[in-house]
């Protein structure tokens, strides 16, 4: 035995991990205050994980975290949400600079 489920099959807990791992990204999110940004990156540092596993989470299952909030390194946003994030990021009065975020002025943390 190799210690796999029966069926070839990953261990029980194995997709446990994974949502721990979400679940931490959306905790990270969520600490965001308004009108402050982070980037995929710094979440990633602080959850332990990588910057795409970050945007995996959140594309997956952000919906009820401030994902918006989230930016790539460079200030920019994402291209299939692009629109909708940086309205939202307007309206919570964050600066930005030829159609990206202001880093400088609000990264957090």
């Amino acid at each position: 035995m190799t210690g796999e489920a029966p069926g070839g099959s990953s261990p029980p807990g194995a997709s446990a991990s994974a949502l721990d791992v979400d679940e931490a990204v959306f905790d990270a999110v969520e600490r965001i205050p308004p009108g402050r940004v982070s980037t995929y990156g710094a979440i990633g540092t602080l959850v332990g994980v990588g910057p795409r596993r970050v945007a995996r989470a959140l594309a997956q299952g952000g919906g009820a975290v401030p994902w918006h909030r989230v930016v790539r390194a460079d200030g920019s946003a994402a291209e299939p949400v692009r629109a909708r994030q940086l309205e939202l990021l307007a309206a919570e009065g964050v600066p930005m600079r030829s159609g990206r975020v202001d880093l400088s002025a609000v990264r957090w943390p």
